[in-house]
């Protein structure tokens, strides 16, 4: 959505009861236009449904329903094309709506307002907005899970040592490791989407009470709001307006945003841990991968730099995520029932999050697209005795050996291999024996091999 921006006065939702102008000051601390006007769309959406509810109520003449809602359609289509320039002396993106609303239909716009507060005005656009947010981005996560997929399948047959504490563990196919992250995302997926299912969206909280409707009149179908914006019928089934259950609460919640950042914290730090290892496989010292130039930057002073910059900010940017995270928690901890302006502060976090994972997302698929496996490089690091130690204890337990009496023959085994600097597979069979008299030369040598070693995992569950 691109919207521009304007200077000039703008009229407020209240400030009858009010002698004094706000001063200039306040005005500037207090106002919340600059971006709050992100959920601009979402608003009008909830002032469409509610023109409806006005109208069925008998609070609107049929003629005043149409009105009000075919300005607000033509609002709504300007606004996504960028033909109407943001207020910035708007208090915030409720009282621009009204007053771009006020142009078109005059004094009927004084209606609107009927049976309603800014407090449920801004959770239903809020709840809307992230709705069709986390949308968005679950198809973002597709597009990484797609580039993986690929990736995976050009190199399926690619075997990679495995690490854990950063030392060599054991051979695993480097398709198991990158579906490790799939799998991730997939979790990541499916927790957006369950706070997404689980986020109603309601009507009729008024400041903190309720309105003088019935409930029934907030139960509605939305088909006419889904007929006039195509873009939200893929969320048809999730965009249900419901009457609230406690008005109370309706306003005060912010459980959702809490939870919304909490998501994106998790997938950021995913991200990140991806990053990490993108980074280190990409240095010298390991080289297992290659990063295409058109994701690296180079250095001002040093002609021979290739930094993976894209993959650095993205693991910076984990922190900004819980920060994010961190201030929404700080600020509604000691929040007093019901709204408190404090909570206009959840808006900033909440749309930087969902803004800085997308961007990661995308910019993460194009470059996991580009990469390239050095595979001799990664044979070097298989050649690594180590690699195979469990292999041998699992040898010696087919042997009727006990797990721990191989454990510490084993763990012996490479401390001498070590200290002597001798490769195991090289020691006379004699000297092994002095280990254990049911070593083989011959078999504990064909252990020494990346295929022979992942083949020998039988519980995992192949795709």
């Amino acid at each position: 959505m691109s919207i521009a921006w304007e200077t000039g006065m703008a009229k407020k939702l209240w400030g009858a009861r009010f002698s004094k102008k706000t001063d200039l000051l306040a005005e500037e601390f207090t106002k919340s236009i600059q971006y709050d006007y992100k959920i601009a769309l979402c608003d009008i959406i909830g002032s469409k449904l509610h023109v409806q509810i006005l109208g069925k109520s008998r609070y609107l003449s049929t003629h005043e329903t149409s009105r009000l809602f075919n300005a607000l359609t033509d609002i709504y289509k300007a606004i996504d094309k960028g033909r109407i320039k943001v207020d910035l002396k708007t208090e915030d993106v409720h009282t621009y709506i009204q007053n771009l609303l006020h142009k078109r239909v005059g004094d009927l716009v004084l209606k609107l307002h009927t049976a309603r507060s800014r407090n449920d005005q801004v959770v239903f656009a809020t709840k809307l907005y992230c709705k069709i947010s986390i949308s968005e981005l679950q198809a973002d996560i597709n597009g990484l899970c797609s580039a993986l997929n690929i990736l995976s399948a050009k190199n399926k047959a690619v075997i990679i040592p495995g690490f854990t504490h950063m030392q060599h563990a054991q051979p695993v196919y480097l398709k198991d490791y990158l579906n490790a992250y799939r799998e991730m995302l997939m979790r990541d997926m499916g927790r957006l989407g369950y706070i997404s299912q689980h986020m109603k969206i309601t009507m009729g909280a008024g400041a903190l009470a309720g309105t003088p409707l019935s409930a029934s009149e907030y139960s509605m179908n939305a088909e006419k709001i889904f007929k006039d914006h195509s873009d939200l019928k893929e969320l048809k089934e999730l965009f249900i307006i419901e009457p609230t259950n406690n008005s109370l609460d309706s306003v005060s919640d912010r459980d959702f945003v809490i939870e919304i950042i909490s998501a994106l914290s998790i997938i950021a730090m995913h991200l990140s841990r991806l990053s990490e290892d993108l980074i280190i496989w990409s240095t010298k010292e390991f080289d297992f991968v290659e990063i295409d130039e058109s994701f690296c930057t180079g250095s001002s002073l040093m002609p021979q730099k290739k930094n993976a910059d894209v993959l650095e900010l993205i693991r910076g940017y984990a922190g900004r995520l819980n920060g994010n995270l961190v201030s929404v928690l700080t600020m509604m901890k000691g929040l007093p029932l019901t709204y408190n302006r404090d909570m206009q502060l959840d808006k900033e976090p909440l749309f930087n999050s969902f803004e800085i994972v997308s961007s990661e997302l995308k910019v993460l698929a194009g470059l996991v697209k580009t990469l390239k496996f050095n595979k001799s490089k990664i044979d070097e690091h298989l050649k690594d005795e180590s690699l195979y130690a469990t292999d041998i204890v699992y040898y010696l337990v087919d042997k009727g050996e006990p797990f721990k009496s191989a454990h510490t023959i084993v763990g012996k085994l490479v401390k001498y291999s070590i200290h002597h600097s001798i490769e195991i597979k090289q020691m006379p069979e004699k000297l092994l024996k002095k280990f254990s008299s049911k070593i083989v030369k011959k078999d504990i040598v064909r252990l020494f091999n990346p295929q022979v070693s992942v083949k020998s995992k039988k519980s995992i569950k192949r795709r």
